[in-house]
């Protein structure tokens, strides 16, 4: 499974991008999902210069496509207004992060954007990540939207 409750941290302890990204990617090594958090962690950062992941509606998609990565995921972190260089100039709350094995980047990733992003487009979506209060209702939330 893509994401489960393990992958889910609400919230965030960290308050700068680079700090939620690091925080993130500890979770993901802990549950066996990235082999090499370093490694990991830089892939992430080097895609974040290149182009911010903050998408609008306070959300972003950090994302890294290393072979550090060992299974295919997707995280999130609820935090507090943090940061993000975002093109609309405004903080980000909800952190959705993608981990692809290098040799899965082209077709994984790709879909993983896609279906995630037509989801975010929506008000009622959003309402519904901000109102869930833990892992389980985050989880019901993705189901509900046919993201798991």
């Amino acid at each position: 499974m893509l994401i489960n409750e393990e992958l889910i941290v609400i919230p965030v302890q960290q308050k700068t991008k680079e700090g939620v990204i690091t925080e993130l990617a500890e979770v993901a090594v802990s549950v066996g999902r990235v082999a090499d958090k370093a490694k990991y962690v830089a892939a992430v950062l080097k895609r974040e210069e290149e182009y911010s992941t903050a998408v609008g509606f306070h959300v972003a998609i950090p994302h890294g496509k290393t072979d550090a990565v060992t299974e295919p995921f997707l995280m999130y972190g609820r935090v507090d207004k943090v940061d993000w260089n975002a093109l609309d100039g405004e903080p980000v709350d909800h952190v959705f992060m993608i981990g692809v094995p290098e040799k899965e980047a082209g077709s994984t990733h790709l879909q993983i954007l896609a279906k995630l992003s037509r989801r975010l487009m929506k008000e009622e979506f959003r309402s519904e990540l901000t109102q869930a209060t833990d892992a389980q209702a985050i989880i019901d939330v993705l189901k509900k939207n046919e993201l798991l």
